[in-house]
Parts: structure tokens; sequence; C-alpha cells
């Protein structure tokens, strides 16, 4: 008697083989990937893509390999020795359907190794691999293939879009439902236990009722005119939950309450209007947990705890195994993720990283300090939201002090479109002028001129007379250099310091804020985004006027002070480096020398953003648009010819070619990098050294692997140097002359 073929097979505890058979997989893989589509209105076409996907898989030769390999990745086909199977499915969609059925043949083509490339860029190309590849159908075919799923009584009319430019987006949110079917049904059969734990969430009507006793019970009778005012911005946010989905704007001063007041907008709308779930996205993975650990409080009585965080930093402690399930498909109600993570996947290739994107339809997206989106990257960007917003169902807010003008159109001289806008944004703060009035609570005090440069030592003579002060400053180099020159116990904060580190030195900074001893700190800008900090004085290196507000925000945040905070910018000894910093921080000059009036109006920051845009879409190049990513997956859209892996490998927020992540000997990491050599990676190891781990550029890690201050194990760099790391200022670039003391025992 004939065996019927696999998909995959196992042996169990006991010694006992089980089989999945494949035309069982094939028909739960598209049933589920169908119910992913639906609300996408791609429900047929990803059936017919679970259909297809492995039927090459019915070859005698992968049948006679996965019997005798008996593993979970004998499917696997980039593996040494595998047998190729994805590649069938996608012939069989173009010989059936032609060119629609060439929009099927990315996402069947890609269900292991990525979504292609049609021409040939980053490898090999799918043109080329369905020409050369024929004879896997033949022989899934001669392999008995079953007919009824080869030609399914499915019809798939044609894709429920309007623009052809929305086409690449469509096809990669049709891609994610198929990868996560995939893998949902393969991981059933193989680990049924793992299986279980996904879901069981509560669902945002329940959510939204435990943020509303939440607030009731530990922010009622406001006791200052900051609280009163932040309590009053959270009301009008919910006013506005039952508008119709759309795009949102929450214009509120830093330390006006947006975290508590966006969510709790989040909520209310999602409830009304049958939304999924709520995705916050923070530019720094450096706030992200105080963000989500200030959720957590929220919902400290439901289990599980429906907050999920998905960044590289996440503390071990805060994961769980139900927590790592679901930040594989985002399949939670709450997710905390960063601008990284959520904009490259929405461009991503890799299945596991566009596994979660058909999650994001039908739900609240907030992006908090949305003025800190990538103005070089700010054409896919906005094209992503606002297919996100036309065709799935999202919800926007774009939450900031120093609103970006992203609403409208931009043009050059000729009244050429260089950048397509969102449109118009309803704002959910009340009457923001006003309210920007309200929560005034600090002076600036600005340079004389931009001649007026301050030397090193006479800011730190400045600093040294203050009890409690922040400065901040532009770069490393710089942090490094004022710090040096203050004498006591001044602390420091950059991105020198890894994360463990960093978030001791601010919770340091916080007791003696709130003890009321002197505290004097010099960082760059990463305290500015969200980090709840109060000073009565900040020092702020002149730059892009967002950021000037940001640090303002750092003084007087609670309003305590008898007066107003005092913010005082300054003129370093040098400009901003080159690039984008100092054209924010030419900008910046420009409009303060215009505005006799209040530094930080509202009108300011349009007039800034204004300014600052149009000089980075005139730039040499391709504007707003460095990576030519749209003209990547628009050119040819019409003949269903997309370059998308070309376009996930060339999407990169933070340019990361020539940087290396060096894992540090501060704290617990010493002996985290000692198990790593000892034993090798693990899960659990890899995401504890996360925590330990500091950026370098290239001519830094290459100077200090020469130097033997740096060594390599297995693919990862480890400090091997113990001068590398100062217990203050962290990882330096190059180690420093070896003291007498240093050398004792």
């Amino acid at each position: 008697m004939a065996r019927l073929p696999l998909a995959h097979i196992k042996q169990d505890a006991n010694g006992a083989w089980h089989e999945h058979f494949l035309n069982e997989h094939l028909e739960s893989v598209a049933g589920l990937a169908g119910d992913f589509a639906e609300p996408l209105g791609g429900k047929e076409w990803a059936r017919l893509a679970g259909f297809w996907h492995d039927l090459g898989k019915y070859q005698p030769k992968f049948q006679h390999y996965i019997r005798s390999a008996s593993g979970f990745d004998a499917h696997v086909e980039t593996l040494p020795g595998k047998v190729k199977h994805a590649i069938a499915g996608a012939i069989h969609a173009v010989d059936t359907l032609g060119l629609r059925g060439r929009l099927l043949a990315y996402l069947i083509a890609g269900h292991h190794a990525g979504l292609p490339d049609w021409f040939p860029e980053s490898g090999a190309a799918m043109s080329q691999e369905m020409a050369s590849e024929r004879e896997t159908l033949a022989e899934a075919k001669n392999g008995g293939a079953d007919a009824r799923l080869l030609m399914p009584d499915v019809r798939t009319g044609n894709p429920p879009i309007v623009r052809k430019e929305e086409l690449h987006f469509w096809l990669r949110m049709l891609f994610s439902c198929l990868v996560d079917a995939d893998f949902l049904d393969t991981e059933r059969f193989m680990d049924s236990g793992r299986n279980r734990l996904r879901g069981g969430y509560p669902d945002i009507s329940v959510l939204r009722a435990a943020y509303d006793r939440h607030m009731a019970t530990c922010f009622a009778n406001p006791d200052t005119e900051v609280k009163r005012l932040r309590e009053k911005v959270r009301e009008a946010c919910l006013a506005r939950a039952n508008d119709v989905t759309g795009l949102f704007s929450l214009t509120v001063p830093t330390g006006g309450g947006k975290t508590l007041a966006s969510l709790g907008f989040a909520l209310h709308h999602a409830e009304r209007h049958g939304l999924r779930r709520i995705i916050y996205v923070i530019p720094y993975t450096s706030i992200i947990e105080q963000t989500a650990d200030v959720f957590r409080g929220v919902f400290s009585g439901l289990d599980p705890v429906p907050v999920i965080e998905h960044h590289s930093n996440l503390e071990v402690e805060n994961e769980t195994p139900k927590s790592r399930l679901a930040c594989e498909n985002w399949d939670a109600p709450l997710v905390v993720t960063t601008n990284v993570q959520f904009f490259e996947s929405l461009y991503a290739a890799k299945p596991s990283r566009c596994r979660k994107l058909h999650n994001i339809a039908n739900s609240v997206v907030i992006l908090d300090e949305a003025q800190l989106l990538p103005p070089e990257h700010l054409a896919p960007v906005l094209d992503a939201l606002r297919q996100l917003m036309k065709c799935y169902g999202v919800s926007i807010v774009l939450s900031t002090a120093t609103q970006p003008e992203l609403g409208r159109d931009r043009l050059d001289p000729f009244d050429r479109r260089l950048l397509e806008g969102l449109g118009e944004a309803r704002e959910l703060a009340p009457e923001p002028e006003r309210l920007f009035k309200q929560l005034e609570r600090v002076r600036i005090e600005l340079p004389a001129s931009p001649e007026r440069r301050y030397g090193w030592d006479e800011l730190a003579g400045e600093l040294a007379q203050l009890e409690q002060v922040l400065c901040v400053v532009n770069r490393r180099d710089d942090a490094e250099a004022a710090w040096r020159r203050l004498s006591g116990d001044a602390m420091h904060l950059s991105a020198r310091m890894c994360g463990a580190h960093r978030a001791e030195v601010i919770d340091a900074i916080r007791r003696r804020l709130n003890d009321g001893k002197p505290v004097r700190v010099v960082s760059t800008q990463l305290v500015e985004a969200g980090v709840d900090l109060d000073f009565p004085v900040v020092y702020r290196a002149m730059a892009g006027l967002d950021s000037l507000a940001q640090a303002a925000g750092r003084c007087n945040r609670e309003g305590r002070l008898p007066g107003k905070g005092r913010v005082v910018v300054f003129n370093p000894p040098k400009p901003s480096p080159s690039g984008l910093l100092l054209k924010a921080e030419q900008a910046a000059q420009r409009i303060l020398a215009d505005s006799p009036g209040e530094p930080l109006a509202l009108d300011n920051f349009r007039r800034f953003f204004d300014r600052f845009y149009a000089v980075v879409g005139t730039d040499a190049g391709r504007q707003y648009d460095k990576a030519g990513i749209l003209d990547l997956l628009n050119r040819d859209a019409a003949q269903a010819q997309f370059q998308f892996r070309t376009a996930a490998e060339r999407f990169r927020l933070i340019p990361d070619e020539d940087q290396r992540q060096v894992f540090v000997q501060w704290g617990e990491g010493a002996q985290l990098i000692d198990r790593l050599k000892s034993f090798g990676p693990s899960r659990e190891l890899m995401r504890r050294l996360q925590r330990y781990t500091v950026t370098l550029h290239a001519h830094q890690w290459k100077k200090l692997l020469a130097s033997r201050d740096l060594e390599m194990h297995e693919g990862f760099f480890l400090q091997k140097t113990a001068l590398l790391y100062h217990p203050t200022l962290g990882l330096l670039p190059e180690v420093p002359d070896y003291e007498p003391e240093n050398l004792m025992a």
C-alpha cells in the first residue's frame, strides 16, 4: 500500500514516530492563511498560496529525504542537502493564473527563504529560478500531488487595491498571513505544548475597563497645576475616541502626560471601532522599558499580562515563554516596540520579520516622538503609514511636543510633488496653543550670536556653580570633554555606556533629585526622548528646535519650582557633525533669529520643520528616499516585477554597514562573557548580553581588534582589556595609558 506524502515527521519521548500528512498541512495552512487575510480583502488569494506553498514536497526525492532525515528541519530547503520545494508551487501559480499567479509566486517561493527579487540584484532572482527549476513541479505532479489541491475551487478576482503603488505592500501583508499560518500549523504538529501557550489574552474591552479603574484610583484629585492640565489632556483624548478611524495628532508639551492620555484614547477608540490591538512605537530602546513598565502597572491585575515588548534590549526578567511567542507574530493586545522594529518590518523580506504584519491591520498605532521619523527615509515611511490607514483599518496617532508637518505634500519650486503627505490630522489635545502657554515652566536663554562659543572649561565652570543641573551635548566626545572638566561626583550618560549601565545611572540621578542632593549630569541627546528627569536648570548645546524643546522638557518638569526653570542654550566649541544634525542646528538658528518671541512657540516648530525638510528634500540624490526603496518596489509593479529582497536590505533606519556590537565587561557583563566563551550562545544568554552591548564604528573596532583589546569569539566581539570600559564614561574608543596604580595587583 502506497504511503501518504508527508509534510513533517517527529519522534516523541517514547520513541514513537508521528506523521504530519501533506494534504492535511496544505488544507490547514490554506484555511488559517485565508482567515488571517480576510480583513485584508485577500482571503481567496491567501488560501491559494496556502494550498500551493508546499506542492514541491510531493516530489519523491523529498519524500525519501524527509523519511530518512526524520527531523523538524527536513523541510527547510536552505540547509545543506535539502531538496528544493518552494519553487514548484510558484511555477504552478504562474502556469495556472498567468500574471496574477506571479503575485502569488512571490509568497510561495519566499515562504522559507524570504520574499525574492524578480531581477538578479541581491543573489538569485525569482525570474531565473522559475525558468531553471521547472522539473520540481513536474516531479511533484508525478509524485501524486492531489488534483483537488492543484486546482481548488477558489476564485481570486483582482487585488482589492486602487493604485499599482499599493501592490507591493498588499503582497507583503499576504506573505505575512501565509508564513504565520505555516509556522503555526507546523508548530501545532511539532510542539503542541508550545502552541497551547499562544493566545488567551484579555480583549480590548477588558483592557479599557482596567485602564479606567487604574486612572480613577491612582490619578484622582490632582494636587498641582501640571497634574490638572495632564488630566485635562487625557479627558480631551477620551472625548475624541468615537471619531472615525484615520490620522490623529497629539500635540502636548513635554511632561504633559502624552503616554497615558494616548493609551486611553487608543483603548476607547479601539473598543468603539472593533480594532484588535494597540501598537506603541518608540524611537529609542533606552526609554522603551520605562514605557512598558508604566503600561504593566496599568494592567497589573490582568492575567496573562497583556503587554509585550519587542526590541533588542528586553530584560529577560520581563520576558515569559508566552510573551516570547507573542513577539513572533504580535498576537497580543498591547505591543510596545521601536521605530526600527516597526518600520523595518514593514519593508522586510524575511519570513520571521514579516510574520507579524497582518496583525498590524485593524489596530491603533501610536508613534511616540513622531518628529524623530528619519527624514532621509520619510517617503517610504509615510507611504507605509498612508497604506495602513487607507487599506488596513489602522488609526495612527502622531504624539509629540514638537509636531512635524507630515500631513501635507511637499513641492519643489516647479510644483512637482517631492513627498506625499498623510493628509490632515485631527488634533486630540485641547487648544494646543493655549496648552503650551499654560504648561510653560521654563525660560529659554539663547546665545547672544552664533559666533559666541563656549569653551569646555568655561562651561564646566558655570555648571560647577549649580547644585542640580543637566547639560546635554550633541556628541559622545563632547560629553566626555565636558565631564572630564567637572570635579567631584559629576555623572555621565551616553551611548558609550551599555544599556544596563545607563539604566543604573538614570536611577541614581532620580534618587539624588528626589532627595534634594547635588547632582550634575552631562549627557548626549539620549536623555531627551521620554526619560523622566526633572532638573531646575538645563544647559543645551545648540541643535534642532525639536531637540531644544526635548531638553527643556527635563527642566521643571513637574512645575514644582516657585518660578520658572532655566534653560541655557549655548554654542559648543564646534558645531554639530555634518549631516542631519548640522542641518537641524542651522535651521533652528535661522528660525530663532527671525522670531523675537517665545523660542518654543508652536508656530516656530512648524516653520522649523518646513525649513529642515526643505533642506533634506532638495539635497542631491533621491529626495526623502535615500535608498530608493519606492523605486525598487513601484517601478515595474504593473508587470508584477518587484525587488523585495534588495529593498529590505537597503531600508535601514540606522545605517549599520560598518558598525558592530561589542559585549562589555560592566557589572554582570563580565560573567556573561565568560559563560559565552565557556558554553557558547543560548537564547537566554544572548538576551541577557543585549543589556551589555555598545556599538562601535568600523575604524574603532578594527583598531581595537588589531591592538587585541577586543577579541572575536564565534562571530561575537568581546571586550578583552579591562581598562577599555571606563566606570563612568563606558566603552572608550581606545585604551587609555596604563597608569602605575592600574598595574598593581
